[in-house]
């Protein structure tokens, strides 16, 4: 992985644009070309996606070409932070401070299909939570979800709809022990497959990051974000009791809080709020992401 191979990482360019937005909320358009040909875009790419956002409403251009500045709205200072807590949870899981308890959490729906939208939303829902499917309209979780499945139901409509409940002698067929029930439900093997991925590339650019220019570490920070989401999107979140040890997931997180570590150091005047986003959250607190809205 030299200077300038990203090939393998897959980012949008609307990703990559709004991955460069600074704390003062506002974009170097030239920082934002030279990251972009870093990452194998074209000027016509980046130039297209910056005339949709602009269209969009979701960013101010002053300025034109290289030498332009993007303004980002209110519109998208709102939305752009990722969830954050979901990342605080998994780096407290790793330190040993969330262990598990031995409650399993079940989440049940039985949404008509005259509401079709609301039932595909909340199963969508559920899913991003990390649910397992049992079987029809029953899922479960190793973590606590319940606040956060009731407040999407609450949005779409649907409270009367779902049923949670917690056990603690949950059996799935043969499968009881709880490891077993894990590796019955989820597919660990794939899980691990993209940790591995984002542990080399996280080792990698680690390397790179002790010597290498501005735009470079920008390149890596946009590109470390993106293998980072791409790792964790599909994983459950399992405490290390129901997982095989050593996991790779913790190694590989562990490299990637040593590359925000190092970009840190960096210390440019205006920094963008990737860099405060994912290294205030792998720092932080133990939280519990189902007990955030």
């Amino acid at each position: 992985m030299g200077d300038g191979q990203f090939h393998d990482t897959d980012i949008s360019t609307r990703t990559l644009v709004e991955s460069l937005v600074r704390e003062d909320a506002t974009i170097d358009a030239g920082e934002l070309y030279n990251v972009a040909n870093a990452l194998s875009m074209s000027d016509q790419q980046v130039r297209l996606c910056i005339k949709r956002l602009v269209a969009e409403g979701r960013f101010i251009q002053e300025g034109r070409g290289r030498k332009a500045v993007l303004r980002a709205t209110d519109v998208t200072r709102n939305s752009l932070e990722p969830d954050l807590d979901f990342v605080r949870y998994m780096y407290s899981q790793d330190r040993g401070e969330a262990p598990w308890d031995g409650r399993w959490h079940l989440a049940a729906f039985g949404v008509p299909e005259s509401a079709r939208h609301a039932r595909d939303s909340i199963r969508d829902s559920i899913l991003r939570l990390g649910g397992a499917p049992i079987q029809g309209g029953l899922y479960v979780s190793a973590n606590p979800w319940e606040e956060r499945i009731h407040s999407a139901a609450t949005k779409l409509g649907v409270t009367d709809h779902i049923t949670t409940l917690t056990s603690t002698d949950l059996a799935i067929g043969r499968h009881v022990a709880p490891r077993d029930i894990a590796e019955h439900l989820w597919p660990l093997d794939r899980i691990a497959d993209g940790h591995r991925q984002l542990l080399v590339a996280a080792e990698q650019y680690l390397q790179e990051l002790r010597g290498s220019s501005r735009v470079r570490h920008l390149t890596i920070a946009v590109a470390l974000a993106a293998e980072f989401t791409n790792a964790m999107e599909p994983d459950p979140l399992l405490p290390p009791q129901l997982l095989p040890q050593p996991w790779v997931g913790t190694a590989a997180r562990a490299a990637v809080a040593a590359c925000w570590a190092e970009l840190l150091k960096s210390g440019p005047a205006q920094p963008i709020r990737l860099f405060r986003w994912y290294s205030s959250a792998i720092s932080g607190a133990a939280a519990d992401p189902a007990h955030t809205s």
